[in-house]
């Protein structure tokens, strides 16, 4: 059968599959959720052993890169709570997701040592409340109060309590959503629920709402149910846990309890879009570099420019939180450029080898150092080639020169009319050059300094005269100058028209005089 009756006689079409995903990542842990599902820039990489899965670091790691979603108890502060957990696990340092009131219970998170970096992310999330608010007097039904609850929604004005240790001042801060559980008619007790911007002062809510009535209230009772993304239903544990856990580790050796009632840092992130890094790029980042298109290996579908993505590696270390300057369509279709800038490093650096400097031009580079060829900073010396020189491209050095050439010409446009017209005048006869410039503007600046100085000079030549004048008229008659001229300058005025006077009130010296707070009249004085 020839070519074309195959094709003639058999049907060709792409046939409709359902393709079932050989790795179902649906139940991976923390930021390695659902990693399938990520879009694929590039899949070739060099995997290094460095580093491991956020839920594997060994027990002393782990606890200083973790967190603690505390129920906090009533009365003792958010700071004291804090310390008494910094000193039972005998960490250096540990940090809070935002301060709760003495007497309010429920969510804290206690961050401990690296993971306090999420520390301000988390203080300005957004929280959740069930209050228990007493009104003053009774109200006609239980649906009014729920009306007024769900008034007190949107951006309000808040000035913070008497009883809050913070600056009483006018502030905005926004109710997302208000609703009524229950009401207690008989001992008039109303418990409601709400979630609000970080900030809210919930007492302050209260009396709100009773001036809505316009019966009165305040806030009996407060506990707050969600700090973040952590709830209350999301591994809450208290002070006895922590305390029970750290003492099964000291005397049995049983980490098992610590690491139920600590979570890694990178589960604060699980609500981030993610940006995966290729192994040798993550060391890199930990210094500050830029975080390069080439070093990505998956990213998230609706990543938009300035939003707030977690930069993480191939094993579900958050290496850092970063803002993106690129949108997901971009990234697809482009490849090369900086894809987001670095807000806040969490990784300790070398955790990962350093992978930069390894290239041919770098290791010859590292070559002519070792020999002495090149100074110990690279740079050319007496002993360096000719060849090296001219073949090797020194691209810092001509980034620099093309950031100040802007600079300079920034500094020429704003001039003065006559001085613009006087170069205009000179550049018809000689056009100028970049060269030139500078002692022009070496020149222009000395004459500022000068001028500045002079201003400077005569005006502490004047405050000297000031002090003569008022120290001649605190001293006694005696102590005053004697000679003509002293006498002269200290005491005649101005002008004939105060010689008519017996006392000269609008005298220059009285006016001088007035300004530092001396009353003084004086006549003309006689002398002999």
């Amino acid at each position: 059968m020839s070519y074309c009756d195959i094709q003639h006689t058999e049907e060709f079409f792409i046939k409709p599959e359902s393709r079932v995903a050989q790795l179902d990542t649906s139940q991976w842990p923390l930021l390695l959720k659902n990693f399938d599902k990520l879009n694929v820039r590039t899949t070739h990489y060099t995997p290094l052993p460095s580093g491991c899965n956020p839920l594997k670091r060994d027990i002393a790691e782990y606890v200083r890169t973790g967190f603690i979603n505390l129920d906090k108890p009533s009365n003792p502060s958010s700071h004291e709570v804090v310390a008494w957990i910094r000193r039972i696990l005998r960490v250096e340092k540990t940090g809070h997701s935002g301060t709760l009131d003495p007497k309010v219970t429920g969510c804290l998170i206690v961050c401990i040592e690296r993971a306090t970096r999420l520390v301000k992310s988390q203080q300005s999330a957004g929280k959740e409340y069930v209050g228990i608010v007493r009104l003053h007097n009774a109200i006609e039904s239980e649906i009014q109060l729920s009306r007024a609850i769900e008034t007190l929604t949107g951006a309000l004005f808040q000035r913070p309590p008497l009883i809050a240790a913070v600056k009483r001042q006018l502030r905005v801060r926004t109710i997302y959503e208000s609703k009524l559980v229950e009401y207690d008619p008989e001992r008039r007790l109303g418990i409601f629920w709400v979630s609000c911007e970080a900030g809210t002062y919930i007492r302050t809510l209260c009396v709100h709402l009773g001036l809505l009535l316009g019966v009165g209230g305040q806030m009996q009772e407060l506990r707050r149910v969600r700090s973040g993304i952590m709830g209350e239903k999301d591994h809450m544990v208290t002070m006895h846990d922590v305390l029970d856990a750290q003492w099964q580790y000291d005397n049995n050796k049983d980490e098992s309890y610590l690491r139920r009632v600590i979570f890694p840092l990178e589960k604060l992130l699980t609500s981030h879009k993610r940006l995966v890094m290729k192994d040798s790029a993550v060391n890199a980042i930990c210094y500050g570099a830029k975080i390069m298109l080439p070093g990505v290996l998956r990213y998230e579908d609706g990543i938009e420019i300035n939003q707030e993505i977690v930069v993480i590696t191939t094993k579900g270390e958050a290496i850092c939180m970063a803002i993106a300057l690129m949108t997901t369509a971009v990234i697809s279709t482009c490849d090369h450029g900086v894809v987001a800038k670095i807000k806040r490093v969490i990784m300790e650096r070398d955790t990962y080898p350093r992978k930069w400097g390894l290239g041919p031009k770098a290791s010859q580079k590292m070559m002519m150092i070792k020999q002495g060829l090149l100074s110990k900073h690279g740079k050319p010396n007496e002993s360096t080639p000719d060849s090296w020189k001219k073949e090797y491209v020194d691209y810092s050095v001509a980034v620099k020169k093309e950031a100040e050439a802007p600079a300079a010409i920034a500094e020429r446009v704003p001039k003065r009319k006559r001085e613009t017209e006087s170069e205009n005048e000179e550049a018809a006869v000689a056009p100028s050059s970049p060269a030139t410039l500078q002692p022009e503007e070496q020149s222009r600046k000395e004459k500022k300094k000068k001028k500045k100085e002079k201003k400077a000079k005569e005006a502490a030549e004047s405050e000297g005269e000031l002090m003569e004048v008022v120290g001649s008229w605190m001293v006694p008659q005696s102590s005053r100058p004697t000679s003509v001229a002293a006498r002269h300058h200290l005491y005649t005025p101005p002008c004939d028209t105060y010689k008519t006077r017996d006392t000269c009130s609008v005298c220059p010296c009285m006016l001088l005089l007035s300004s530092i707070s001396i009353e003084l009249q004086h006549c003309k004085p006689q002398y002999s």
